[in-house]
């Protein structure tokens, strides 16, 4: 079993991969579609106010997801600023700490209090039990999230929104093209939000969008979106470019086939990790569709004899970069755990989360082979792990082999130490 374990790449053995395998990493489509839509676009001179691809493409994700409206933004950050000015939100909103923190960011900086509030377990959703106590007579808004493309409760969040006269808005950035309830997300709320950042299943290099059944809304924010000289109040440039929204409809030219690599590659995961102690793969509901884009895994640290951050390191040094989501949570970053005004009940559950996740790399790059050599990794990690960690925590720095780690070297003494 030593020989077995000194194989690691974390204590001195060769890395399994040569190079590194990424979470996130970027599709690109058929090349020949976009470079056909780029030199279209370079030949007429139309590079960006809403040209023909931008419109082509509003239309189409609009379509896709079932609702009337869609306004593209040149990020999802700024497409939360917008929904702020337009929807004249203030005062606080309540949120979830477990979600991306430029989310939370835009708010405060819009001179929004975020809330915060705890996530179902389940879902990692916003829990809508918990909501109503944290309302005020300072509450304008609820903003909830679809992580990993699962929608929690939204019933129940808007009959809340409903009876305190609430503005609902969901963070959709990890749902496009999938389904609530047999629906496809997007029409909740006053309004949705989609990132087409390039870590997403569909992106547009950088971008975002909301999504909207309210046409008032829909022709307040579409000028908005574009005020250049802060005639809406907003002084602003948000709109997306031309080369942009080609990259989004050359993907969505191939969604089907994305979608059905990664279903592949999740259940190929499954596959390989079921029955594993304390690797808890987050399952899917089969009578909804979801996109596959995130291979999430929850490690219990009592059952696989191993935390999530030793597990990391070991990935890591193997050359796999998997990703803690979200870390840290935002309630535990400045500016907010400095003022307990944003944390006014207990989070267990994010913080239990923050601590437990691990995102494992999927999408076209990866091959089932790989995928074999990552669970491979797990296995081994969980199977060893007494002998690991006396390892870890007894190893020389100078044994520890993983020379690429210097932007992330507190994984390798978190590993140790724990």
């Amino acid at each position: 079993m030593k020989q077995i374990i000194d194989e690691l790449a974390i204590f001195g053995g060769r890395p399994s991969f040569e190079q590194q395998i990424e979470v996130g990493f970027p599709n690109t489509g058929e090349r020949r579609r976009f470079l056909a839509r780029v030199n279209s676009s370079l030949d007429s001179g139309r590079l960006t106010d809403q040209g023909p691809f931008l419109e082509e493409f509003e239309k189409r994700v609009a379509a896709f997801h079932g609702v009337r409206h869609c306004i593209t933004t040149a990020s999802s950050t700024q497409a939360v600023a917008l929904l702020i000015h337009t929807l004249g939100l203030s005062g606080e909103i309540i949120v979830p700490s477990f979600i991306p923190v430029a989310l939370v960011h835009t708010l405060h900086s819009n001179g929004i209090t975020p809330v915060f509030c705890d996530v179902e377990p389940a879902t990692h959703a916003l829990d809508p039990g918990l909501v109503e106590n944290l309302i005020t007579r300072h509450t304008s808004g609820i903003v909830s999230a679809h992580l990993w493309g699962r929608a929690g409760d939204i019933e129940q969040l808007s009959a809340i929104a409903e009876r305190h006269r609430l503005t609902l808005l969901f963070d959709a950035a990890h749902a496009f093209a999938c389904t609530y309830r047999g629906r496809k997300i997007g029409n909740a709320g006053q309004a949705e939000i989609l990132s087409f950042h390039a870590s997403q299943i569909l992106h547009t290099f950088e971008g975002g969008a909301i999504l909207t059944d309210d046409g008032t809304l829909a022709e307040r924010l579409r000028p908005a979106a574009v005020d250049d000289d802060g005639s809406f109040g907003v002084a602003r440039n948000g709109r997306m470019n031309e080369i942009s929204a080609a990259m989004g409809l050359t993907l969505l030219d191939g969604f089907t086939e994305l979608v059905a690599i990664n279903l592949r590659n999740y259940r190929r995961y499954r596959r390989m990790l079921t029955g594993l102690p304390g690797i808890h793969l987050i399952e899917y509901d089969h009578r909804e569709q979801n996109n596959y884009h995130y291979v999430i895994v929850e490690v219990d640290p009592a059952a696989a004899g191993i935390t999530r951050d030793q597990l990391m390191a070991i990935l890591w040094a193997e050359k796999v970069l998997a990703r803690r989501y979200f870390y840290p949570v935002a309630h535990e970053m400045e500016p907010y755990r400095s003022h307990e005004t944003h944390v006014r009940s207990p989070l267990p559950v994010t913080e239990s989360l923050t601590r437990t996740v691990l995102c494992l790399p999927t999408g076209p790059a990866m091959t089932g082979l790989e995928i074999d050599t990552v669970c491979n990794i797990i296995r081994l990690a969980v199977t060893c792990s007494s002998d690991v960690r006396v390892r870890l925590r007894y190893a020389n720095g100078s044994r520890l082999s993983v020379p690429f780690l210097a932007t992330e070297a507190d994984l390798i003494t978190i590993a140790r130490r724990e």
